[in-house]
């Protein structure tokens, strides 16, 4: 389900687990880092609040974000680094995947940055339609 043009929300049609381990294993193959994974269930559980699972998947790929820190005025855009991927829980027990559309968010910056900025949108989000289609 799109939410707006920035987010994308879709089901996976795998568990809580193995949606998070499909991701980060597809990301792998597909030769992104994956520098951070939160377990936001567990972090928030430590201040004494219960949350259903949330996971945020965070990926890189140094190809696309060396291009994007190379210039002094264009690493602002680093804000916007790495890639998140959001797993998550809901009420209906069902296991949904979110991302931002970067490349959506790309307007009024130099094309160079726009180009790179779509094409790690393109992949996360094939990473995660891959990661999905995996049963």
């Amino acid at each position: 389900m799109e939410i707006n043009q920035f987010i994308s929300e879709q089901e996976s049609p795998l568990d809580f687990e193995k949606t998070v381990e499909s991701i980060k294993a597809v990301a792998e193959q597909k030769d992104w880092k994956i520098p951070a994974v939160h377990d936001l269930q567990q972090s928030i559980a430590k201040s004494g609040k219960h949350v259903k699972p949330v996971t945020v998947v965070e990926i890189c790929k140094p190809e696309y974000s060396g291009q994007m820190l190379e210039l002094n005025h264009e690493r602002i855009i680093s804000i916007m680094m790495p890639c998140r991927i959001s797993v998550y829980e809901k009420d209906d027990g069902k296991t949904y995947v979110a991302l931002l559309n970067t490349a959506a968010m790309a307007v009024n910056i130099p094309q160079h940055l726009a180009e790179v900025m779509k094409a790690a949108a393109d992949e996360s989000s094939e990473i995660v339609k891959t990661a999905l289609s995996q049963q």
